[in-house]
């Protein structure tokens, strides 16, 4: 895509965080209730996840996984955004709405510890959970996706655009996927290593020795950790399998294409939307014109030499 329309992408997530921020600093100043009508503002902290799940867990371990969290879904929307083998600016600018209220809400958490939610909608009989902008625009989000992929579904998964196997040269593709989840692993390692240390001192500095409140915080710390860092792991292999595939199989294509040119049969090449080296493609119509260009100069020579040979016949013998 071109600059501009990744600015048009990436505009919607900016604004819908920067809304969310401002709306939030406006309602962490409410002393009482507002109301509009059906439409209340009133000041709640939610301590937990949407409709404040979670938040009977220890604050440790639901304000760093709920942050880590949100961390690992930007960067999860970062990799569909570069995947995405189609422009669809609908598609993905739904996605960077969605992201951006979630990342308002994980800002809350790193900064606060809880979300701030100040929207109520109902009456006192019957009335939905306080909830914030970021929540309200997600589903904005949702249904902008929802609406992409219903109108252009072909296009996300055209029957003359897919592979019928995802492992075109396995032993490449697998090798890729490991290395991936190497680094994954090292850089985890890494990052267990520091946060735990740091963590570890840290207690042990405001409250001493004491065992029982060092596992308290250390142990469920640990097992986030690791199931963060399996899930990493294996988004790590599925994305390494999507991008190793659009390695190997345009090289599988292309190097079907010179076999089946070899033997006179060549077709012209076409790759997957998506596909790295899409520059083969015009390398093998350069390929097959050349091929044509040849044969019909060697059908040429071969009429003309059969004329030749016809003339000669015709000469009378001196």
């Amino acid at each position: 895509m071109k600059k501009r329309e990744w600015l048009i992408v990436i505009l919607p997530l900016l604004a819908t965080w920067f809304v969310d921020r401002v709306t939030k600093m406006w309602a962490a100043d409410l002393k009482q209730i507002l109301s509009f009508g059906p439409l209340h503002f009133v000041l709640h902290h939610n301590h937990g996840a949407m409709l404040g799940l979670f938040s009977d867990l220890p604050s440790v371990l639901r304000i760093v996984s709920l942050s880590t969290g949100g961390a690992f879904l930007l960067c999860t929307y970062a990799l569909i955004q570069y995947l995405l083998p189609i422009k669809s600016l609908t598609l993905r600018s739904g996605l960077s709405i969605l992201i951006g209220g979630i990342i308002g809400n994980v800002t809350d958490r790193i900064l606060w510890g809880y979300v701030v939610d100040f929207i109520v909608v109902g009456t006192p009989s019957l009335s939905s959970p306080a909830f914030n902008l970021a929540d309200a625009l997600q589903w904005v989000g949702y249904g902008l996706i929802v609406y992409a992929i219903i109108r252009e579904g072909e296009l996300l998964w055209p029957e003359n655009n897919v592979r019928k196997q995802y492992w075109v040269n396995m032993p490449f593709q697998l090798k890729y996927c490991f290395v991936l989840m190497g680094v994954g692993l090292s850089l985890t390692l890494i990052s267990l290593v520091f946060s735990y240390t740091y963590l570890r001192v840290t207690i042990q500095e405001l409250v001493g020795n004491n065992m029982f409140l060092m596992n308290k915080f250390l142990v469920p710390y640990v097992i986030t950790f690791m199931i963060i860092c399996v899930a990493f792991c294996a988004i790590l292999f599925a994305v390494g399998r999507l991008i190793s595939h659009r390695i190997a199989g345009p090289l599988y294509a292309f190097e079907r294409f010179l076999s089946e040119a070899l033997a006179g049969t060549a077709r012209p090449l076409k790759l997957r939307n998506g596909d790295e080296f899409k520059h083969l493609e015009e390398l093998a119509d350069q390929i097959n014109a050349r091929l044509q260009a040849i044969k019909r100069e060697r059908t040429v020579n071969v009429i003309e030499f059969s004329e030749s040979e016809t003339e000669k016949k015709k000469d009378p013998v001196e």
